[in-house]
């Protein structure tokens, strides 16, 4: 039986992402009131660079077991998630998000530790929502598969120990006559 996976749903992202990072960025700047300078460099013309090779390097790939994305420019994180990993998915919409109409997906995964949580967010994916729900049904139907595939195994397993233990008793068997043939030789002689 031929196993049929769907093709990989690659993630687009909203280009409103840009300015959201820009005012994001010198929102940070400004608060600190030190870097209020800084903040003035940012939104003339570093934090659109930034924003636009940030922006140009996002990507997420969504297959049958496992979420790819790639972001960063100085220091890129690229992760793999196995779907058998994710334990839930949060979408989150802040007034400023929802201003961009943005929105921002964060993973939570098995094992996962609380200094790893920052990178295991995706802002701006366009219907976010259903990709959301994508992931989800993907894992489900990945958890399905699973549990059929070792259900299926579970009777060949049980098949394989009962053909093993046959064959031990033959074994046996055969040592005890071997055993008994070499009894009668020792009391002829």
């Amino acid at each position: 039986m031929q196993e049929h996976n769907p093709p990989s749903l690659h993630g687009k992202f909203n280009p409103l992402i840009r300015p959201y990072l820009v005012l994001y960025g010198a929102f940070f700047f400004a608060i600190t009131i030190v870097l209020i300078p800084l903040a003035i460099i940012w939104l003339c013309g570093l934090g659109q660079w930034w924003a636009r090779h940030y922006f140009d390097k996002l990507e997420c790939e969504l297959s049958s077991n496992s979420l790819r994305f790639r972001k960063g420019i100085l220091f890129q994180v690229e992760k793999t998630i196995p779907l058998e990993n994710i334990q839930d998915v949060t979408f989150t919409e802040g007034p400023l998000l929802r201003m961009f109409n943005l929105s921002i997906l964060k993973f939570e995964t098995a094992g996962q530790s609380a200094g790893q949580a920052h990178d295991m967010r995706l802002i701006g994916l366009i219907d976010a929502h259903e990709f959301r729900n994508k992931i989800l049904s993907n894992r489900e139907a990945l958890k399905r598969h699973t549990q059929h595939t070792e259900t299926a195994s579970a009777p060949m397993t049980n098949a394989n120990q009962d053909e093993q233990t046959q064959l031990l008793k033959a074994i046996l068997e055969r040592l005890d006559t071997l055993c008994e043939l070499q009894k009668n030789q020792n009391t002829i002689k």
